[in-house]
């Protein structure tokens, strides 16, 4: 499971647009993988965990998406 903090966030502000687009790709994997857990009618080990992925996400793709209109 992959969370960020404020820090984590400079770090990956760091990364190229691969390596984000790769940790992308991890944390939908994931988020796919808890809403089928809650599809099939069992409790989310830990309920807030979509919150933070759905979050996380949203943050990566902020950051691809600021990468991109500075390489235009």
């Amino acid at each position: 499971m992959i969370f960020m903090t404020n820090k984590d966030v400079t770090i990956f502000r760091d990364l190229p647009k691969e390596e984000l687009s790769e940790k992308l790709v991890d944390l939908q994997t994931e988020l796919a993988k808890e809403r089928a857990t809650i599809a099939s009618g069992t409790r989310p080990e830990n309920p807030g965990n979509i919150r933070k992925l759905r979050r996380n996400i949203a943050r990566i793709k902020t950051i691809i998406d600021e990468k991109n209109e500075v390489t235009k």
